[in-house]
């Protein structure tokens, strides 16, 4: 269940937050803090996570130290699915 999560959104941030679709992401590269993706763009990625997921992110958790990795979005998603 991880796998598909962490591949579904590696895609959706490769095609259209940073549209380069050649790219490949690794479930530990920092997203956040290395500056991959900006403020704008993580708006983005929660609604997509949360259109897709159907789990609800706060703007307070728009941050690296909620997710700044693929995995650590994976697991947010699961934990809140689980909830």
């Amino acid at each position: 269940m991880k796998a598909e999560i962490i591949a579904k959104l590696e895609e959706y941030l490769l095609n259209e937050v940073l549209q380069q679709p050649d790219r490949q992401l690794n479930a530990d590269e920092t997203l956040i803090s290395s500056g991959l993706i900006d403020s704008f763009s993580l708006v983005d990625v929660a609604l997509f996570v949360e259109d897709n997921y159907n789990v609800h992110i706060d703007d307070t958790e728009l941050n690296a130290d909620t997710f700044d990795t693929l995995n650590q979005l994976a697991d947010l998603i699961i934990e809140r699915q689980d909830a």
